[in-house]
């Protein structure tokens, strides 16, 4: 079965028939929808939904996509899950070496330049690519990581105390699935997002199960709950930013409500990054090392 069978097998799952208005009489085998009533809430035939879900239909239409969108009331960003599910329904390729992930000059100074909020720049596979030194200060210090541990979903399941920063561990979780999986619709033959998802699959039972699911998001702006050893209770909003001219890189920011207690205990953290966290970004090439105690961005050239 494809990604795009197994992906539409479980939004199924997940819409009852009470919810589109459909009659809920009669025993029901499997949860959510049956393919008969899908088919007749997009206006396709039975067949046609047992044919896109064994994989058997090498191309479907934006209108019958979008009808079966609307169909399982899927939200934008799961919508533009399924269209990429089945452009890659047809193509047979093999896994290509995924290019360095390199951050720009001008993405390291403006890093280098916040020094009031924490910020990351992501790239694929939640990759962390660059930070900043009060997003050390608040998640770990990236720079004593080897590079393949600088991975943002690696961190949230498998470092304890990243793990142990979030107040509400299990929503961060499972959003942090939902968004590698949106990944994995991007670039289906990634070597590295499969060795990733294999690692944290045999790993944490969490992980597999979530994965499972198949739920995508692209949540672009939210807030979180924190607790740290240093700072106490936060509570942040984030913000995710695309970079532009950047394939598959966001600006990743928290901030703070002005004047509030979270915004103090950030002024603290920044303060403690400063005179307590070495200034030792990982260099881009041909980028100048600036020196000084004060707070710079590091850079991973590529890796989870």
């Amino acid at each position: 079965m494809t990604e795009l069978g197994e992906y539409l097998r479980a939004c199924r799952a997940r819409v009852s028939a009470e919810q589109v208005g459909l009659p809920t009489s009669g025993h029901r085998r499997v949860p959510g929808l049956r393919r008969e009533e899908l088919a007749s809430l997009a206006g396709v035939s039975v067949d046609y939904i047992v044919r896109l879900e064994q994989g058997r239909v090498k191309s479907a239409s934006p209108a019958i996509l979008s009808a079966l969108a609307r169909a399982l009331e899927l939200r934008p960003d799961e919508e533009e899950y399924l269209l990429r599910c089945a452009a890659e329904a047809g193509i047979s390729g093999t896994a290509t070496a995924p290019r360095n992930q390199r951050v720009s000059q001008a993405t390291q100074v403006l890093l280098g330049s916040m020094v009031n909020v924490p910020a990351l720049v992501l790239g694929r596979r939640m990759d962390i690519l660059a930070w900043n030194s009060l997003s050390a200060a608040l998640f770990t210090d990236y720079s004593r990581l080897p590079a393949k541990r600088r991975n943002h979903i690696w961190l949230t399941f498998l470092d304890p105390e990243v793990r142990g920063l979030y107040a509400d561990w299990e929503t961060v979780a499972q959003e942090c699935v939902a968004y590698l999986r949106m990944d994995a619709g991007r670039y289906p033959n990634d070597p590295e997002l499969a060795r990733l998802v294999g690692e944290l699959s045999l790993k944490d039972p969490d992980f597999r199960r979530w994965w499972s699911d198949h739920r995508v998001r692209a949540q672009r702006q939210g807030r979180k709950e924190f607790v740290h050893a240093i700072a106490g209770e936060l509570s942040l909003d984030f913000q995710v930013l695309d970079v532009r001219g950047s394939t598959d890189q966001s600006l990743l920011v928290y901030t703070a409500e002005p004047h509030s207690p979270s915004a103090q205990a950030l002024t603290f953290l920044a303060g403690w990054a400063a005179t307590e966290l070495p200034a030792r970004p990982t260099e881009a090439a041909g980028s100048p090392r600036r020196p000084g105690p004060a707070p710079s961005a590091g850079e991973s050239k590529d890796g989870a």
